[in-house]
C-alpha cells in the first residue's frame, strides 16, 4: 500500500513543487511506494491525519500526530540524504 507523504510550503507553489519531485523520484527510485501530495502551510491540520509524513519548508501549526520534517536541504542540496533516511525512518 502506498505510504502518502505530504509537502507544504508557503503558497503551494514553486517550493512545494520542486520539493515534492525531489523527494517522489529519490524514493521511487529507491523502491518506495509513495503518492505525494502539495498543499500551502496553512491547509497542513486539515490534511495531517491523511498523511504518513509531512515534509515543509516553513514552520506549521499543528500536524497531530503525523510526523513533520521541517527542512529547506531539497532547496539547497545540503542535507538531503539525512533527510532521504528520517523520510524513510518514518514511513517503516
Amino acid at each position: 500500500m502506498a505510504k502518502k507523504i505530504l509537502v507544504s510550503c508557503g503558497t503551494a507553489v514553486a517550493t512545494s513543487t520542486v520539493v515534492a519531485k525531489k523527494v517522489e523520484e529519490t524514493l521511487k527510485s529507491k523502491g518506495y511506494d509513495v503518492i505525494v501530495e502539495q498543499c500551502k502551510a496553512s491547509e497542513v491540520p486539515y490534511k495531517a491525519a491523511g498523511a504518513d509524513v509531512i515534509v515543509t519548508t516553513t514552520p506549521i501549526s499543528d500536524a497531530g500526530n503525523t510526523p513533520v520534517i521541517q527542512t529547506i536541504s531539497f532547496l539547497t542540496g545540503v542535507g538531503i540524504d539525512g533527510d532521504i533516511q528520517k523520510i524513510i525512518d518514518y514511513l517503516n
